[in-house]
């Protein structure tokens, strides 16, 4: 698995957006229960965060030492240094598993193996991304521009999976289908600028 964020993890902390509540709503209403929950890959711990209210237990992993130390602290979330493919974790732990902007990373085929091993009989994994962001007409051409002409070549392979909107990684279990969901935002120049450079 990739660690390319952890050199600059106090701006990604800073300036990544976050993922709508209904999202969250969504979630909750797939559920049956809400004890244990896996934020895999979580980076900062937005996603561990929004979880931790409603779930009795957070287990939030990630590989970067220094995205857990800018991760957001309460008292049920539990973060650990570990990779997504082989976990400490007990069998038939958890009742959903969210991975937030990060499977794109992993080795599909290895953690699939420990997604089995992990996640309760009628347990959930939520895969959640987001891709290339929108804004007026504008701002748009010249961010398009940056995004395919000038860094394009520079991207990891493993960016198309997020173009492509997660359609087309493997995903061998049953899929529920899911509305598409938007957030949006007002931000200063300085913001988006704090953005792009993560």
């Amino acid at each position: 698995m990739k660690d390319n964020f952890s050199s600059h993890s106090s701006a990604y902390a800073t300036y990544r957006p976050t993922y709508p509540k209904a999202l969250y709503q969504f979630l909750k209403e797939k559920l049956n229960t809400t004890e244990n929950v896996w934020d895999c890959g979580t980076g900062n711990g937005q996603v561990a965060a929004e979880l931790a209210t409603f779930f009795k237990e957070v287990q939030a992993s990630d590989i970067s030492c220094q995205q857990l130390k800018h991760a957001i602290k309460k008292d049920n979330i539990h973060y650990s240094l570990q990779a997504a493919e082989n976990t400490d974790f007990s069998d038939n732990k958890f009742d959903l598993i969210t991975v937030a902007q990060a499977i794109h990373w992993f080795d599909f085929e290895q953690f699939y193996k420990e997604v089995n091993r992990v996640l309760q009989p009628n347990g959930l994994i939520a895969v959640i991304g987001y891709s290339l962001f929108r804004s007026n007409p504008e701002t748009n051409a010249v961010i398009l521009k940056f995004y395919r002409n000038i860094i394009g070549d520079f991207w990891d392979k493993e960016r198309r999976y997020l173009d492509e909107q997660y359609q087309t990684i493997p995903f061998p279990f049953q899929e529920i289908k899911s509305p598409g969901f938007q957030q949006e935002y007002t931000w200063s120049f300085e913001h988006l600028v704090g953005y792009l450079n993560t």
